[in-house]
């Protein structure tokens, strides 16, 4: 069953649409009363983070292990899409609550103060 907070595989977008690549998504919530879901995109790619704003996960985190990543991971909260519950295959694990519920909260206040 499909649940906000785990870290799944998925054809992801490129910014562009020219095509996507197979990635680990972190399930930010249901986007509608359809099997639709807020997604953002995950990355090992650390020195790409926006300070302040994505979320980093390290191996010294009390989630890192049951988050299924193998490395040292940036939650890349300006790379989000809606993608259909089918296209999010290959469960790999789960954040925590507490990270999911900072997340959200991060995520609300950059979308509110957006001009």
């Amino acid at each position: 069953m499909k649940r906000a907070g785990q870290i799944v595989l998925t054809p992801f977008p490129y910014t562009d649409l020219s095509g996507t690549k197979l990635r680990p998504v972190l399930m930010l919530r249901q986007a509608s009363r359809f099997d639709d879901w807020l997604v953002c995109m995950v990355s090992s790619k650390i020195e790409q983070a926006e300070a302040g704003f994505d979320e980093i996960l390290l191996p010294s985190d009390p989630d890192f292990g049951a988050s299924g990543l193998k490395a040292p991971s940036v939650l890349r909260l300006s790379r989000l899409a809606v993608l259909e519950g089918a296209l999010l295959a290959g469960n790999i694990g789960a954040i925590d609550d507490v990270r999911l519920s900072r997340i959200r909260r991060r995520l609300a206040r950059w979308i509110d103060e957006a001009n």
